[in-house]
């Protein structure tokens, strides 16, 4: 909706008389909202969006053109795009009837031309982006304006939508040995470094568990977390097996750290890590 005013002016010999003023609204004719299908994102995730236009007039609208920031921001003097346009993936309907595929732009912003609404129908655009390096891993967000030009429209419209980063745990677990060679009655060592690259710290309720089976069997073990040992209620070992298991809680791993390359713009992750050692003999 648009609001206008209005004055008009008298003028006769040497005087000039205002009228009063008249107020007006222009009701738009065209109405945007844009949807994120999943509002959360993590690395490389994919976000799906969903624009949707109407029109509410009695006439059709033909030749709009929908333009996609993919959630640009300004970053000293430069401009950073979180978002990149997933190749062939947008998807055009008209009440609800899929349409032939626009003609769709990909530079900085997405461009989406030819958008044809009939007389008090609807077009619906279904795209998908993918979270970059410029994407915000922690605190932040994502937002994100369509805007909606051009096929006579007086004003452009727009619709915008935001994205936060998913919370949460994001482990993996490597594993090694010291010695690779090793003789009989010798001592090796099994190191497992567990990394959280996610932006949460575990706790004991997340039930954290490493778990193996050493092949040759070591007897008698030490275990170490962190570089302190554990006490053997903390872990389970069989030495006729091998079998061997942390108990539930034992271990914990701190959140991974952010930090944005002041140059570039990249944001690097530093993985929260807890180092497991099993020493034993052959």
């Amino acid at each position: 909706m648009a609001i206008f005013t209005n004055q008009a002016t008298l003028s006769y010999q040497d005087n000039v008389v205002n009228s009063n003023i008249v107020t007006g609204e222009i009701l738009e004719a065209i109405s945007a909202t844009k949807t994120a299908v999943i509002d959360t994102y993590g690395a490389g995730d994919v976000i799906t969006y969903i624009v949707s236009i109407v029109n509410s007039s009695a006439a059709p609208f033909n030749g709009l053109v929908v333009t996609d920031d993919l959630g640009a921001y300004t970053f000293g003097e430069t401009t950073l795009v979180p978002l990149d346009y997933v190749a062939d993936s947008v998807r055009y309907y008209v009440n609800g009837a899929i349409q032939a595929s626009p003609v769709v732009t990909y530079g900085t912003d997405l461009v989406i031309s030819g958008i044809n609404i009939p007389a008090g129908g609807n077009a619906v655009l279904v795209y998908e982006t993918r979270a970059n390096e410029y994407a915000p891993p922690s605190e932040g967000s994502i937002v994100n304006t369509a805007e909606v030009s051009g096929g006579g429209l007086s004003e452009p419209v727009t619709a915008t939508e935001t994205v936060t980063p998913e919370s949460g745990l994001s482990l993996t677990i490597s594993k090694s040995v010291c010695p690779a060679v090793v003789t009989d009655n010798g001592q090796l060592t099994y190191t497992f470094v567990i990394q959280n690259t996610g932006n949460t710290a575990s706790v004991a309720a997340d039930n954290i568990v490493v778990s193996d089976t050493f092949r040759p069997v070591l007897n008698p073990i030490t275990v170490t977390l962190d570089g302190s040992v554990l006490a053997d209620t903390e872990y389970s070992y069989d030495n006729t097996t091998g079998a061997f298991s942390t108990v539930s809680g034992v271990i914990n791993v701190p959140a991974a750290t952010y930090s944005q390359d002041p140059v570039t713009g990249v944001w690097n992750v530093t993985p929260g890590i807890a180092v497991l050692e099993v020493t034993g003999t052959v």
